[in-house]
């Protein structure tokens, strides 16, 4: 489905745009490197996790999957 939104991959982005390191988020989330590499692979991801990342990385991610809802609700309503 094309309105599906992938938080992981959104979240490598906006690391890659700010320039951080894996370690970096790692370190301000207060989780393994290796663990920062299995979030980039999730689709979904744990609300209190996904509000320490945007924390870290001043980012509302929440937005973005507010963005999505409206865009699917949308077109639920036009079928």
């Amino acid at each position: 489905m094309e309105s599906e939104i992938h938080l992981g991959k959104l979240i490598r982005q906006e690391l890659n745009r700010q320039k951080r390191s894996v370690t970096w988020l790692a370190d301000i989330i207060k989780c393994d490197r290796t663990n920062c590499y299995n979030i980039f692979n999730r689709q979904y991801i744990d609300i209190e996790l996904l509000k320490r990342i945007s924390r870290a990385l001043k980012h509302n991610f929440f937005n973005e999957l507010a963005r999505n809802m409206d865009y699917v609700v949308k077109d639920a309503t036009d079928m």
